[in-house]
């Protein structure tokens, strides 16, 4: 219970900030088909947000070592609001599409801030209870947001300004904290090549995450609402897919520390195949609902075995590395699934998100299926244990996983003065000390 008190304020933000981020993420694609925005503007705007979280995890770390973390966390979600409420006054998709990467870019900074704090103040024997907790907040605060936009989607005024009073609320509990902000942010450090040479199989599942999950929250929501014309039911829709993801995370990763993570994350993706075929050809309400409990079953624990995965593959001192790879490829993935996906629904004039996303998810399965064991394997006894995690996250929540033991707490001692330098693709993507 101590470690909990220890980061109450923290979790408190967490608690506001992901219910406004979880209306947000299924209202702004409703909004935008009601305007007239079509199918392949929407995905645009959609993989303009991923692309946006992946510039706010590079960014993030240069803005705390210079501001520190409560100025950082305060003019974020200061911009966050006035990009938000720019939205109900155009219905220009140029104007979407930039404003959704600015509101990617400055959440996962919120994300990188609050992380961050909560790895300060978690030590390295509670940093694994902290991080679960961290999850089901995150989870629980996701699926509440679902709840009160289906009792407020009737009138856009109230939604933008629940939105805005959520992450307004944010800001109370980090700027009154007594807690001591910790020091400078790690850098992001991503290597997308590493990731593949040590894992085929946790690139293909952090990848495909993306395709799979992103999609679905770029056009989850929008394909409900043609399918049922019901606008009320597409929070409902998406709150239960949540739900069914929270509930068999922990069961699927017990399985995965016993079986080889490898046929698991091959028997979510057909999982996931599946349960999207059945919800291409659902239409009424009782059927759909099965089928978001059942698609995020088997889709929203892909990530969590990919990132196991990776670690199973990583020394202790790769672990947050090869995590943040993993974390932002499955971004990268959501950013190419839904511009390609809004594109072929516009080309094909029909709804077959849920046919693309099943025909995405059995490719996926048959790649990671072929992988032979070669001399990266890892015994099913020398696996790592499985840890709960989501990708609703930024790479700073990894500095918390205890498989990476003590090398994130070491990483805290980049220096406070640095720049952001960019590597070719594959190399890692870090900060150089100013001189």
């Amino acid at each position: 219970m101590s470690s909990v008190r220890s980061v109450f304020s923290l979790l408190l933000t967490t608690a506001f900030l992901l219910t406004g981020h979880g209306i947000h993420m299924t209202f702004l694609p409703l909004m935008a088909s009601d305007i007239g925005l079509s199918q392949t503007v929407i995905g645009i705007s959609g993989s303009a947000y991923f692309a946006g979280f992946i510039s706010g995890a590079m960014v993030t770390p240069h803005i705390i070592a210079k501001v520190g973390h409560i100025r950082s966390f305060t003019t974020l979600m200061a911009v966050f609001l006035c990009c938000f409420q720019i939205l109900p006054m155009t219905d220009s998709g140029a104007i979407w599409i930039v404003m959704r990467f600015i509101l990617g870019a400055v959440m996962c900074g919120a994300y990188t801030v609050v992380e961050s704090w909560l790895s300060d103040q978690a030590d390295s024997r509670t940093h694994g209870r902290v991080l679960a907790i961290y999850t089901v907040v995150v989870l629980g605060a996701m699926a509440l947001g679902q709840g009160l936009l289906s009792l407020t989607y009737g009138e856009a005024a109230q939604v933008f300004a629940l939105i805005s009073i959520m992450i307004g609320c944010a800001i109370i509990p980090v700027s009154l904290t007594s807690s001591l902000a910790p020091a400078p942010v790690p850098a992001t450090r991503i290597n997308f090549l590493k990731l593949y040479r040590r894992s085929h199989t946790a690139f293909a599942g952090a990848l495909g995450s993306g395709f799979i999950v992103g999609t679905f929250w770029t056009l989850g929501a929008v394909h409900v609402v043609n399918v049922t014309g019901n606008t009320d039911f597409a929070p409902t829709f998406v709150a239960v897919s949540i739900l069914g993801g929270a509930l068999v995370q922990y069961p699927i990763g017990i399985a995965s520390d016993r079986i080889d993570r490898r046929h698991v994350l091959a028997f979510l993706c057909i999982m996931s195949g599946i349960t999207a075929f059945f919800l291409s050809s659902a239409s009424d309400t009782a059927a759909l609902l099965i089928g978001a409990a059942a698609f995020g079953a088997a889709s929203n624990s892909l990530y969590a075995i990919s990132l196991a995965k990776a670690a199973d593959n990583s020394p202790r001192e790769e672990v947050v590395m090869l995590g943040s790879s993993v974390l932002l490829l499955n971004a990268v993935g959501a950013a190419i699934g839904s511009f390609a996906f809004g594109w072929a629904i516009r080309a094909a004039e029909a709804n077959i998100l849920f046919t693309l996303i099943g025909m995405t998810s059995l490719i996926f399965a048959a790649f990671i299926s072929s992988q032979p064991k070669g001399a990266t394997a890892v015994a099913t006894e020398e696996q790592s244990s499985f840890v709960a995690a989501t990708s609703a996250t930024a790479p700073a929540a990894l500095a918390q996983d205890p498989r990476a033991g003590d090398i994130a707490e070491e990483d805290q001692l980049t220096p406070a003065d640095a720049v952001p330098t960019t590597d070719e693709l594959g190399s890692e993507i870090e900060y150089s000390t100013a001189a």
